[in-house]
């Protein structure tokens, strides 16, 4: 409870010491292990960017994923992704995209490494404009537990991290920097909570944007195998 007292003030500091506006970055993460190689992984996003108090921005996605070993997880995934202006419809993109993740444990210390090869082909209704886009992302997210030596139920844990986005054509090339800060708390053994600040830096050839996120997160992980050992992902923004 300290923790997230500290967090909450830590956080109404920040906002209002920031520039930009606050906005809401709210997340539902599932993930099923049907098999103690495989495991499937859904999500929905809803996000108020422009306005805290009205949702602009939704997604869902999810996929199939892979252990090569307990700490070396490819992934593949797809997702529908819809921007609104004006509680309108403004842009629409399907994306497809590979990734790879590789775990490093030093003690209790977790350093996820993650590597995402997107491609998303966009729509807007309103001006009936087509395009595509390549993008390339890499993520460092760095996880602690600070009651026990593992993820467990009744662990409050911590992590933060920063990623970074690449894409193509379009210029500039690097387009996105992206650093959270965070905590959360394992209820039972397969639902855990999140909450923490994003800063989000867009890099835009007529000009640049900050944004703040608010963000909440609730992670449901099912292990529908015998295997009686339970693996559990640090939040992240995705």
């Amino acid at each position: 409870m300290k923790l997230f007292l500290s967090l909450s003030l830590l956080l109404t500091i920040t906002f209002f010491k920031a520039q930009e506006h606050i906005s809401g970055f709210g997340a539902v993460t599932l993930t099923y292990k049907f098999h103690p190689k495989f495991f499937l992984y859904a999500e929905g996003q809803m996000r108020s960017i422009e306005d805290f108090t009205y949702p602009d921005y939704y997604e869902m996605k999810g996929g199939l994923g892979y252990y090569l070993t307990k700490n070396h997880k490819p992934f593949i995934g797809l997702g529908r992704y819809a921007t609104y202006k004006e509680h309108a419809i403004n842009k629409e993109e399907f994306r497809v995209w590979l990734q790879d993740v590789i775990d490093i444990k030093k003690g209790i210390v977790k350093f996820e490494n993650r590597i995402r090869v997107e491609k998303s082909w966009f729509y807007e209704p309103q001006t009936d404009k087509n395009s595509q886009r390549m993008r390339y992302r890499y993520r460092l997210n760095v996880s602690v537990p600070l009651n026990s030596k593992e993820v467990k139920k009744g662990t409050i844990f911590a992590n933060a991290y920063d990623e970074i986005f690449l894409i193509s054509p379009m210029k500039p090339t690097f387009a996105r920097n992206r650093v959270y800060a965070g905590g959360g708390y394992q209820i039972d053994n397969n639902v855990g909570v999140a909450a923490g600040y994003l800063w989000q830096r867009e890099f835009n050839a007529t000009g640049n944007q900050n944004f703040h996120f608010l963000y909440l997160a609730l992670n449901i992980n099912i292990d529908g195998t015998n295997h009686p050992v339970k693996t559990f992902d640090y939040p992240g923004a995705d």
